[in-house]
């Protein structure tokens, strides 16, 4: 398994997830998984994190089709402290999407709860259980013919935020397969969402930017856009 270290220190590895990785295993597949490259590459992780036996040193997840940027602490004083951020949002993340349609405006902010919907695992930014309070702002880097290449800054973490609130304002991420629809799925293989960078203190008075270099089938699938 192939995977670029973007940082690495005493108390932190920060890594670019290739698409298609499940972070840690569902029960479901024997396939290789990012806890699987930290068991060989990050020993050290093992015992890290609130459920260290199945998730070790892993404050926050990607989805298995999201490529990017994720953080991983090295050991348990570093993940509290990581995981202090995340809770009290200092912590900025912003992602890049290719998405269905044009935008008429270069800017937004969708302010929508999320919810469970009723019968099934998939979320919604209608009428649901469990609802809690999710925002996420854009801002619109390029329009296409048929699509757009966005920037998107998630206020909140809600489990597939930035999917759900861009389908519900008619603009499915590109090759989403569970919130896109029948033209989205069309579009591409995989659903064409990255987690770009994050910008937090690494330690109190020391914040950094780390970014994730795009990868190689967005790059291809942004360029056939311009043809």
């Amino acid at each position: 398994m192939d995977i670029d270290v973007i940082y690495k220190d005493e108390n932190l590895i920060v890594l670019n997830k290739p698409a298609g990785i499940l972070v840690h295993g569902d029960n479901k597949t024997e396939e290789d998984t990012l806890i699987d490259w930290l068991e060989i590459n990050c020993p050290e992780t093992a015992g890290v994190g609130d459920s260290p036996e199945e998730r070790p040193g892993i404050v926050h997840r990607l989805d298995r089709d999201t490529s990017g940027i994720i953080l991983v602490a090295r050991n348990q004083e570093y993940f509290e402290y990581l995981k202090s951020l995340f809770k009290n949002r200092e912590i900025h993340k912003t992602y890049r999407a290719i998405v269905l349609n044009p935008f008429k405006e270069e800017r937004g902010v969708i302010d929508a709860p999320i919810s469970i919907k009723a019968g099934s695992i998939k979320r919604t930014a209608h009428k649901g259980k469990d609802s809690k309070e999710a925002v996420t702002e854009y801002k619109v880097l390029k329009n296409f013919d048929n699509f757009s290449y966005v920037e998107a800054y998630p206020k909140t973490g809600r489990t597939h935020q930035i999917r759900v609130h861009f389908n519900s304002i008619g603009h499915p991420v590109a090759g989403d397969k569970l919130y896109g629809g029948k033209s989205a799925v069309g579009a591409t293989d995989r659903q064409m969402l990255h987690a770009y960078s994050l910008e937090l203190a690494l330690r109190p008075g020391e914040t950094v930017k780390l970014t994730a270099d795009l990868p190689d089938d967005f790059i291809k699938f942004l360029a056939s856009l311009e043809k």
